[in-house]
């Protein structure tokens, strides 16, 4: 029979493992009688662990939410998990790094040496932004109101920044926005809100850096279906210019007069086609063709227009811009 104290983390480790434990299976597991299993359930409650006896035929236990947060037990897996989980939580601007930071301190102190070779061999680096500006911060408490709110499909009410403060009149304010929030979703360090904006009657992606709630939420409401039915795919499509779909608004193809080997390392998700040693057809896509047209010529090289007919007006667009900014400024 195993120590009383390792008896009591063996016996922590099972209930951590599923919900509800028979009290006869618990105590073969653990090689007991049902009276010492009694004991040193008994002992883990003293410790601060909510086991609860579970009513029915064979009786049993389960480890239940408490007030506090007693000491867990994680296998290696859950273990390399949870540090790279803080790791990345450095960098997801949730207002959450020095706590991340202080867990991840914890964490690794009491793991293995095995377990933190695994943990320091996978670093996860933050990438300064090139612009001066800092990456903006969520405040904690905006995060787990929206995630709350997105959770019970309760109305929220919130003032919401614009993005350039000068647009906006001076002494005007605009009413809080009344939105559905459907989902809290991080992508590229920041976080957003996908909601149904009520006033509007259509869907709107907010940044959460931008919004302060207002209290109390609204009434509840029935689920809607987003757009495509993927939240990933939708944020995408946004961000990228279309409406409903993943994909570019403005899609379009060119030869190069590079070899594919060349163009390819670049071409982002676009695709490319080798013609031969020294051409190359690429298909790109941009939230507008003036973009697109200028997204061709970034390759420095001859291009030749397939299609569509946008595409090529786009470029005769860019062509008289070019030529004007080629000849310099002109007395007005």
């Amino acid at each position: 029979m195993q120590k009383t104290s390792a008896r009591l983390l063996s016996l922590l480790s099972l209930l951590q493992a599923r919900r509800d434990w028979p009290g006869a299976v618990l105590a073969e597991r653990l090689d007991v009688s049902a009276r010492t299993l009694r004991r040193d359930v008994d002992r883990l409650r003293e410790l601060g662990y909510p086991v609860l006896a579970v009513k029915g035929p064979d009786g049993g236990y389960r480890l239940d939410a408490g007030t506090r947060l007693p000491p867990l037990l994680f296998d290696d897996e859950q273990a390399v998990a949870l540090a790279v989980a803080l790791r990345t939580a450095a960098v997801a601007g949730a207002g959450i790094e020095d706590g991340a930071a202080r867990a991840l301190a914890t964490v690794r102190q009491v793991m293995p040496a095995r377990l933190r070779h695994r943990i320091d061999a996978l670093p996860v680096v933050s990438v300064a932004r090139s612009e001066p500006r800092p990456q903006p911060q969520v405040d904690t408490g905006v995060l787990m109101a929206l995630s709350a709110a997105v959770h019970a499909r309760e109305v929220v009410r919130f003032d919401h920044s614009p993005a350039h403060p000068a647009v906006r009149e001076p002494g005007s304010v605009p009413p809080p926005r009344r939105v559905e929030p459907h989902h809290l979703v991080a992508r590229g360090g920041r976080w957003y809100l996908v909601a149904w904006d009520l006033d509007r009657e259509d869907w709107r992606v907010f940044r959460a850096d931008r919004i302060t709630p207002r209290a109390p939420t609204g009434p509840r409401f029935g689920p809607r279906e987003l757009p495509g039915r993927d939240v990933a795919a939708f944020l995408t499509g946004r961000f990228r210019g279309s409406d409903g779909s993943s994909d570019w608004p403005c899609r379009g193809e060119a030869v190069l007069r590079l070899p594919a080997s060349a163009v390819s390392p670049h071409a982002g998700d676009g695709t490319v086609e080798a013609l031969g040693p020294d051409r190359c057809r690429l298909t790109l896509g941009s939230w507008s063709w003036p973009s697109l047209a200028a997204a061709f010529c970034l390759f420095g090289t001859d291009v030749e227009v397939v299609g569509p007919p946008a595409l090529r007006e786009a470029f005769a667009g860019l062509a008289e811009r070019c030529a004007r900014a080629a000849a310099g400024p002109t007395d007005r």
